[in-house]
């Protein structure tokens, strides 16, 4: 078991990683590659820039930085958090393996919007869910879709296999970015509307309607488009969140014991400067929590 994982490797992730290795922590940051700070055109507004940097300039810089200083950057894509078998740690789970730490900082930045699809907002904690582990128990013997085609999306359908009756896959007009197994039945048609009907008083998931007016009948519905964001994966271990946004202390303390936040997905304001600051604190902070357990 390592001291501490990030997950994230933008300003916020790298400014914790290089505060924690510096405070003595064995430290390892696991991203999937770039992030938005890459896609930005020019930073200016960042003390000790004489002249503009693009952004992947910038993100190269830090990641540089700290890998000068021992950090030990893997590359992959983070598909869940769980704490460990004896909840002296946290796992924090790729598609090829799993790594163990003592404690863990999210930094992997602000929730991904859900698609604009009518009735999926409204039918959130209905039928809709975007967490398989926090949810599959109560779909036993029933019908699910997942809406999504790539890592992440093939994780929570495999986490509803052991539970469900069945477990569909709708990539919404595209086509799976991995290798589906056969247990999981994929459908490539575009989703158009989650459909409902009364049950005991409350509107609940009953089907997807696709673009060609078929409707297929499900019981609940798992959101896992794109990567998984910080939120994502707080939403899995139970720790508090709030408006999408992660709930941190002001050491960026989350109320998992173990488990911070830095940068955006603890909201405000969405700038380098701020998530380098968060960073620094929670890289600290759990530099620290992991020298009281030894």
């Amino acid at each position: 078991m390592m001291d501490i994982i990030i997950i994230g490797s933008g300003p916020a992730g790298v400014s914790a990683a290089l505060y924690a290795r510096r405070a003595g922590a064995d430290v390892a940051v696991v991203s999937r590659g770039s992030g938005a700070l890459a896609k930005a055109e020019k930073i200016e507004n960042y003390y000790g820039l004489a002249e503009p940097l693009t952004g992947a300039e910038l993100e190269a810089n830090g990641i540089a930085g700290a890998k000068r200083l021992g950090v030990n950057f893997v590359e992959g894509e983070v598909v869940g958090l769980a704490m460990n078998e004896d909840f002296t740690g946290l796992v924090v789970q790729t598609p090829k393996e799993a790594f163990e730490a003592k404690a863990v900082v999210l930094a992997a930045g602000s929730t991904r919007l859900a698609p604009r699809i009518p009735g999926l907002k409204e039918l959130e904690g209905k039928g809709v869910s975007y967490c398989a582990i926090c949810d599959a128990f109560f779909y036993r013997n029933k019908t699910v879709a997942v809406l999504g085609g790539g890592e992440y999306a093939l994780h929570e359908a495999e986490i509803l296999l052991p539970h469900a009756a069945k477990v569909m896959l709708f990539t919404n007009g595209k086509e799976p970015a991995v290798k589906i197994p056969d247990t999981i039945e994929v459908h490539k048609e575009k989703v158009t509307a989650v459909e409902s009907e009364n049950e005991g008083g409350m509107e609940r998931v009953s089907g997807l309607r696709m673009e060609d007016g078929t409707i297929t009948l499900i019981n609940g519905l798992f959101v896992a488009l794109g990567t998984a964001g910080s939120v994502d994966f707080a939403r899995k271990i139970g720790a508090a969140v709030d408006n999408n946004r992660v709930v941190a202390d002001k050491d960026m303390a989350t109320n998992v014991p173990g488990l911070y936040a830095a940068g955006d997905c603890t909201g405000g304001l969405l700038q380098v400067v701020k998530a380098a600051y968060e960073g620094a604190v929670a890289g600290l902070a759990a530099a620290k929590y992991v020298r009281n357990q030894k």
